[in-house]
């Protein structure tokens, strides 16, 4: 297959219908049908199609959404963006030494996201020389020399960081994590830092354990499901089969967001002939068109009419046999709510007093209650405080521990959670570093290394030299484009492990290597014979995924490979680590996670059930590992954005028809976008007082109490039906918008839900890739604040 050379349409060639009101059907089988034979053969489609999400089949590399038992699962048990993802990894495209040799790294860094992403993968190791604007080849022995020695001429460990996206194994995330603390440092970023950091943080401190408490059985059991800040139709197709599930089954659901979603309204399930040639399933059963950080008032305001319920009818509401022998705090939390006022409610949610009377009855009428979220919630400075009062809202009935209740957080990425289970964080409990310490006959460093904005800091002052990303795509992925691209660009020495070539590969340290890496999709194959690798998914179970296609090219490495010889070369003997035998026999990591991770006893011999294994949740067991002993209620202060008169309140969002930072094209059907993606979406009662038009350009400012602010350029205004006040726009896009030290309370995840900005006529865009993608702006101080510590979150 010819490498695809013409980009997508230009912004000029924008077009928009209504969004859509349902989601999935016939198109969406079309629509994955077409992408995937773009990408690859019939032949390889079919494998990987038939393989994806089975019980010895491979692992889809998209979302972590779980999979029913494998009695129970379709044949074809994949989304349209999950059939997309997989053969996306499957084309037959490559990127050889020939691109490298016509492709300077400023004319990579010029190209559009979906651009690079459609080169093909990468078939041999590449490395950027002192002084050189191109890529050359570079063998694996001397490629990994080359690391290994910048590692040890650094006069200290933490001056390296180590990150990891999602997508990586949990073998691999196990082996980096050692090696980063056999090297010595706890420099450990990951993209849960940008995610779900704040569902971690409010979780572990209210609960314990800094993850979800339901299974897909629960979900099916539930009365009442609230699905709060997320997109399941685009960012976790599958979920919308639980959630027809629960329906079917008489259960209801609440859908609270700034947008309303396709898939949240009507479910068509290409699998069942409702779906292909009737209605579909109404999901939501109740739509609450909040505002943008008004979720902390809306369950506060639940929470003070259960309050007032078990006022007036005493011992019928409330659980108090739970929340005396489980939970601490109730008295000042009780208090603390008993203060909260309907006008603050009001103004914070653009809800109406009826509206939220109306779900506080659904609540009453239900005895087993989950609250699922996103980042809609964990993406804004007040995320944390929101998480813990949906904590409160479900410890006042019990709904914690007991079949159909608990808490939710769905996670984005194949393998984040596994990878947090493997040690992959910056601020590991010492007792998985004491059991580290013991396996393999070391002390690992104690002091907390850094997170992801930590490390883009540390890269900008120097404090870090040496970056290694192992998937993922750093650049796009990260807050504050400019100041990210920056940082490095002042690293001595930036390496990524990579599938398919990206925008980070195009923004370089003084050296750079790119190391091409097998897929999920391809065949491991070692000395010890055919490998497989484990996940876990967003509802802690954990499974096999077996690769079935020939490897891209036969100069792949696996990431287990390439780090366990990279961990030879940097660290020699010491201390003992058998890296060679890891590479050549993964089972023999898995029995040492066995021995080092809590719940992974009998790895080896657990993954062979094509089911899988679950860890158990101790919260289902009543046990609460928190600072008293007990499930935690907490008070939590109301955190209003300052919005200026003229300002709206924006966040940043994926189109349908893209999988975190690459666009599969540049339409999002569902919101009736077609040909472009740099539009803003506003209420069109805003857009006539703020007295914009339709498709009118403008440049989107955010602004920051340090006076500060950020532009991103020529973006077309689409009238939306987004709350009034809020507006949303696509990432990366928007990346550029917010500062680097505007974070969540906390848990220090980017505040990219929450951006105060200005819609200003556009000036005539300016030719290249920076007319679209933004600097930082405004005053003459603004372009130094951006490499300051100064930016106070609005």
């Amino acid at each position: 297959m010819e490498n695809l050379v013409k980009d997508e349409p230009g912004d000029d060639a924008l077009k928009v219908t209504a969004p859509k009101t349902w989601a999935t059907g016939l198109p969406a089988v079309a629509h994955a049908i077409e992408y995937s034979l773009k990408e690859t053969s019939p032949r390889r489609m079919l494998t990987t199609l038939l393989n994806v999400n089975q019980g010895k089949g491979i692992d889809c590399p998209g979302c972590a959404w779980p999979e029913e038992a494998p009695g129970k699962r379709h044949l074809n048990e994949y989304c349209e963006n999950g059939a997309k993802h997989i053969n996306d990894e499957a084309t037959t495209r490559r990127v050889d030494r020939e691109f490298f040799r016509g492709h300077s790294v400023g004319e990579i860094n010029a190209m559009s996201d979906f651009l690079l992403n459609q080169q093909g993968r990468l078939t041999e190791p590449m490395v950027k020389r002192s002084g050189s604007d191109h890529y050359e080849p570079i063998g694996w022995d001397d490629a990994l020399s080359l690391l290994g020695d910048e590692l040890r001429a650094l006069d200290s460990p933490d001056e390296a960081a180590f990150y990891t996206s999602g997508r990586v194994s949990n073998e691999a995330a196990f082996l980096l994590q050692l090696f980063a603390r056999a090297y010595g440092t706890n420099n450990l970023p990951d993209c849960s830092n940008m995610c779900h950091e704040s569902s971690g943080s409010a979780l572990m401190e209210t609960l314990g354990v800094g993850k979800g408490s339901v299974s897909l059985d629960d979900l099916h059991e539930a009365d009442l499901i609230f699905v709060v800040g997320q997109n399941p139709g685009t960012n976790h197709p599958r979920m919308l089969t639980a959630l027809e599930e629960n329906k079917r089954r008489g259960g209801h659901i609440v859908a609270v967001n700034t947008l309303p979603e396709a898939g949240l309204m009507r479910f068509k399930h290409p699998q069942r002939p409702r779906g292909l040639a009737g209605r579909g399933t109404k999901i939501a059963d109740q739509f609450l068109h909040i505002r943008a950080g008004g979720d902390l008032a809306l369950f506060q305001a639940l929470n003070l009419l259960l309050l007032e319920a078990e006022d007036a009818h005493p011992g019928t509401v409330l659980d108090r046999a739970f929340i005396d022998a489980h939970t601490s705090g109730f008295d000042e939390f009780t208090g603390h709510i008993r203060e909260t006022g309907w006008d603050e409610v009001l103004t914070a949610t653009g809800l109406t007093r009826a509206e939220i009377e109306q779900v506080h009855e659904r609540v009453l009428a239900s005895e087993k209650v989950i609250v699922c979220w996103a980042m809609g919630i964990t993406q804004h400075r007040h995320g944390v405080p929101t998480i813990r009062e949906m904590v409160n809202f479900l410890l006042l009935r019990g709904n914690l521990g007991k079949p159909g209740a608990g808490v939710c957080p769905v996670r984005g990425h194949s393998n984040v959670q596994g990878d947090r289970t493997m040690g992959i964080w910056e601020r590991v409990p010492q007792s998985f570093l004491d059991a580290l310490g013991r396996e393999f006959g070391f002390t690992p460093p104690a002091e907390h290394g850094h997170d992801t904005v930590g490390t883009i800091r540390a890269m900008r002052d120097g404090d870090v030299k040496v970056f290694l990303g192992v998937a993922g795509n750093f650049v796009r992925a990260t807050p504050d484009s400019e100041v990210t691209e920056q940082a490095l660009r002042s690293c001595r020495l930036t390496a990524h492990i990579s599938t398919k070539l990206n925008r980070s590969h195009g923004v370089c340290g003084d050296v750079a290597l790119i190391l091409p890496t097998l897929g999920r999709s391809d065949r491991d194959v070692q000395a010890t014979g055919e490998q497989v690798v484990t996940v876990e998914d967003s509802m802690s179970m954990v499974h096999a995924s077996r690769g079935k296609l020939p490897p891209a090219s036969p100069h792949l490495l696996s990431e287990v490979a390439i780090i366990s010889r990279l961990a030879r070369r940097t660290l020699g003997d010491r201390p003992e680590i058998p890296w060679a035998e890891f590479e050549a026999d993964y089972g023999t990591v898995r029995d040492r996670i066995s021995r080092v991770v809590p719940g992974f006893e009998d790895f080896n011999a657990r993954i062979a059930d094509p089911a899988g294994f679950g860890l158990r949740n101790p919260v289902n067991d009543h046990v609460f590992r928190t600072a008293t002993g007990k499930a935690m209620f907490t008070r939590n202060a109301f955190d209003f954005l300052d919005v200026p008169e003229g300002h709206l309140v924006l966040q940043s969002l994926r189109s349908h028809d893209q999988w975190n930072t690459i666009p599969y094209s540049a339409n999002d059907r569902y919101r009736g976008i077609h040909h472009g993606r740099h539009v803003v979406l506003v209420n069109p009662d805003d857009m006539a007082e703020l007295g914009l038009t339709e498709l009118q350009r403008v440049d989107l400012v955010s602004v920051w109490t340090d006076g500060s602010q950020r532009r991103a350029r020529n973006f077309r205004v689409v009238p939306y039906p987004t709350s009034r006040g809020s507006a949303a726009a696509y990432y990366p896009e928007t990346n550029v918008l917010v500062p680097l030290d505007s974070v969540a309370e906390k848990s220090n995840c980017p505040t990219s839900k929450g951006i105060v900005v200005r819609l200003e006529p556009a000036a005539e865009p300016r030719a290249g890739r920076s007319a679209q993608h933004g600097t930082s702006d405004g005053t003459a101080a603004g372009a130094a604040a951006a490499r300051r510590d100064e930016h106070a979150p609005a």
